[in-house]
């Protein structure tokens, strides 16, 4: 079974598919004789014109290469993975976003101010990130809001009180604090599309989706109000400005992927965070791929 980073990746590939096996039914109609001099026709509209897209050709060669190759080529039926036709295979900003499954190891160590860079918060019996200080030693160990430690120095946190945990934190030693990690469990990733005047068709308010339009990508790919937006193409966007944030989506390429957290969750995690440390410290860094 395959996977599409949005549904017009999927849709897109749908479409694909069938025109390709439509011009090989001509083909092979126009060998055999019963139609002398047929040659193979679309069977939908331009790519170009389809869901607001604008896909040139270009796009359709680099991604869709059983499109761009002759009418008389074969698709071959993909047998799982992801497919991405409009989003293209090697997105960056898919790949920043992406929620890992499995749990990582983060080793850090303080500051010379012997400060991590770091503040979490205690949520349904577990710890998370609840902020990360631009520069600091949390963020170059690629710790990112909303990770949930399950361990600190091999020591379980399960059922931590936030205090505790800070407390633990500070005391440990300046030279290595590892971390065990799972990536972002309260968070998920959404694919949109641009259309062609340059939206995907949400509107927010300080930070929080407050309407979706409809006939757009956010609403053809299940984008919901009551949601906080946290990074756009794996960038935390947390605390800034909703003029910058409307700034980053209007420089990001085509295909956008965003990072939501659902309105409760958020604000308990925010909950006794300094709106003026937020806004002025948080980590807004690019992460590596």
């Amino acid at each position: 079974m395959s996977l599409y980073p949005s549904l017009e990746d999927m849709k897109v590939d749908k479409m694909a598919q069938a025109q390709v096996q439509y011009r090989q039914h001509v083909a092979n109609t126009v060998t055999s004789g019963s139609v002398p001099g047929q040659q193979p026709s679309g069977l939908y509209p331009s790519l170009d014109e389809y869901m607001g897209l604008s896909l040139t050709p270009e796009t359709i060669a680099q991604n869709m290469p059983v499109v761009a190759q002759s009418p008389q080529t074969v698709a071959v039926p993909s047998s799982g993975g992801v497919l991405a036709p409009v989003s293209g295979q090697t997105n960056v900003g898919i790949a920043r976003a992406e929620i890992k499954q499995g749990i990582r190891e983060v080793v850090v160590c303080k500051d010379g101010n012997g400060k991590i860079g770091m503040r979490v918060q205690a949520v349904s019996k577990g710890i998370f990130v609840a902020f990360v200080l631009s520069g600091s030693p949390a963020a170059m160990g690629g710790l990112r809001f909303g990770d949930q430690l399950l361990q600190i120095n091999g020591s379980n946190v399960a059922g931590w009180s936030r205090d505790k945990a800070m407390s633990i934190l500070k005391k440990a030693d300046e030279q290595r604090i590892t971390f065990a990690v799972r990536d972002r469990p309260f968070e998920r990733t959404i694919t949109l599309q641009k259309d062609s005047a340059g939206y995907v068709g949400f509107v927010f308010k300080n930070g929080k989706i407050t309407a979706i339009a409809k006939e757009t990508s956010a609403a053809r790919n299940g984008l919901l109000i009551d949601h906080a937006l946290l990074e756009v193409n794996g960038q935390n966007v947390i605390g800034l400005k909703d003029k910058e944030v409307s700034k980053i989506l209007a420089d990001s390429p085509r295909t956008v992927t965003i990072t939501i957290m659902p309105n409760f969750v958020y604000d308990h995690m925010m909950k006794s965070m300094s709106s003026s440390l937020v806004k002025k410290s948080m980590d807004h860094s690019i992460p590596d791929v």
